[in-house]
């Protein structure tokens, strides 16, 4: 059940200055103001959890907490801020192999492991220092020729003060593009370690190289934050070979997840004719028919869609993926209690118990309509959000649900838990407050609503 949720950027702490990119340039602060769009699927966060995990462990970050968000962007690109790892939906659908999104991990692993974020932090307070020194020293010097009338002097203050801001901006890009070659030999050395292949690391810069190339635009190197791909792919290439690594391939049992994500994220993002086209519109892989009974599904005709996606059960019955899209088909063909046998069968086969697919149970059981089953989709809900507090579809659930029972205070806590979770934090702390009126005080929800109406956002 891929789900695209909207976040606001404080609430990811990632800044223009402090987002540590693989390639292009990190967030923009209009970006940061519309927020990011973020999103949440049980099987593409499971599949990218089982990449990253080796790589964090050779990098020294196994027991560090480290988050991978995906963020619903159609550019291949990825960038770290904080303990976070962000990773755009368009690199993992242009990514072909494993191997390439692991090199991408692997590269962003080396900024963390490395702290860069703190460097870079540092290296942004001497470089303001030095634009801050310039400035005075310029506008001293333009006062004086002012004052004396000597007009070679006043335009020589201004060339220092807006020299001196250029020297700083080009040294934090010199210092940009250092730590960027280190992430890049890092990364090297994470996948000897874990006995991967440095293939799709050149890979992805060659993509790079080529769309720099196609778009007609010269860069000046010495003007980016990042070395220009060619030289990133000169610098790598006689190391990456030498591995014996090097011409091992993925898994194929790995290499057909890979293939069912992108197939996922064609259908979710592109349509059904983008995910045709990724494997050949005549294929009869599983990707392939996989794509088609998602596409189904999400052009309007469920009821079509039941057909393919049952077929792909009956071939797999263990993969916990193919009954969660049953689930998802089944509901929007009007059987939820179908559905939520369906969802059930996901759950237990699935081996990462993930608090989305009980979602999506608990989302079922609710739409059963059954009174016996309302206090069980609260309590399945509840569960479910414990282990993905981020996803704010299943607040609004939970909520319908505590409506349903005539539970108004916990339906108006739910609300303002799923406005918090997604960065909103005016509609958070109103919803909040209007719960308190309802629930018993001191009661550990109404406790709940307290820390949401005092939460202040870091910085602020």
């Amino acid at each position: 059940m891929l789900s695209v949720l909207s976040r606001t950027l404080p609430r990811f702490a990632a800044t223009a200055a402090l987002c540590v990119a693989l390639a292009l340039p990190p967030i923009s602060p209009a970006a940061a103001q519309r927020g990011i769009s973020v999103v949440r699927d049980a099987e593409i966060e499971a599949l990218v959890a089982d990449y990253a995990r080796p790589i964090l462990e050779a990098a020294g970050l196994g027991k560090s907490g480290i988050e991978i968000v995906l963020v619903n962007d159609p550019s291949f690109n990825a960038f770290v801020t904080g303990r976070r790892i962000f990773i755009n939906t368009g690199a993992l659908l242009m990514a072909e192999t494993p191997n390439e999104i692991i090199g991408v991990l692997a590269h962003e692993a080396g900024h963390i492991a490395g702290g860069h974020q703190q460097r870079l932090r540092e290296q942004l307070s001497r470089a303001q220092t030095m634009a801050v020194i310039a400035t005075l020293l310029g506008a001293g010097a333009a006062a004086a020729g002012a004052a004396t009338g000597t007009g070679g002097l006043a335009q020589s203050g201004a060339g220092v003060m807006v020299g001196g801001v250029e020297a700083a901006r080009r040294s934090v890009l010199a210092y940009q593009r250092t730590e960027e070659t280190t992430a890049d030999r890092s990364a090297i050395t994470y996948l000897e370690r874990t006995g991967q292949s440095a293939r799709g690391m050149l890979k992805t810069f060659e993509r790079l190289a080529s769309s720099m190339a196609l778009s007609g635009v010269r860069v000046d190197p010495y003007q980016i934050s990042h070395p220009v791909p060619r030289e990133r792919i000169a610098n790598l290439e006689t190391l990456a070979r030498a591995s014996k690594n090097f011409e091992r391939a993925d898994p194929p049992a790995l290499q057909q997840r890979h293939d069912l994500m992108r197939a996922k994220i064609a259908a979710y993002t592109q349509g059904q004719a983008a995910a045709s086209r990724l494997f050949g519109r005549t294929s009869r892989s599983v990707p392939a028919l996989y794509a088609d009974a998602i596409g189904t599904m999400l052009s309007g005709n469920a009821r079509a869609a039941v057909p393919k996606i049952d077929a792909l059960v009956k071939a797999a019955p263990k993969n916990p993926y193919f009954h969660e899209i049953r689930g998802e088909v089944l509901m929007k063909a009007g059987r939820p209690a179908e559905a939520a046998e369906a969802f059930a069968a996901a759950m237990r086969n699935d081996p990462r118990k993930s608090g989305i697919i009980q979602i999506g149970y608990g989302q079922a059981l609710m739409a059963t309509g059954k009174p016996e089953n309302l206090r069980k989709a609260v309590n399945e809900l509840k569960s479910g959000l414990s282990r993905a507090k981020e996803y704010g579809a299943g607040y609004r659930y939970l909520a319908q649900a505590y409506g349903q029972l005539g539970d108004v205070g916990e339906a108006e806590l739910a609300t303002a838990e799923g406005h918090f979770y997604s960065g909103n934090t005016r509609e958070a702390r109103n919803f909040a407050a209007r719960a308190q009126q309802k629930l018993a005080k001191g009661s550990p929800s109404w406790v709940r609503a307290q820390d949401i109406i005092n939460y202040r956002q870091p910085g602020r």
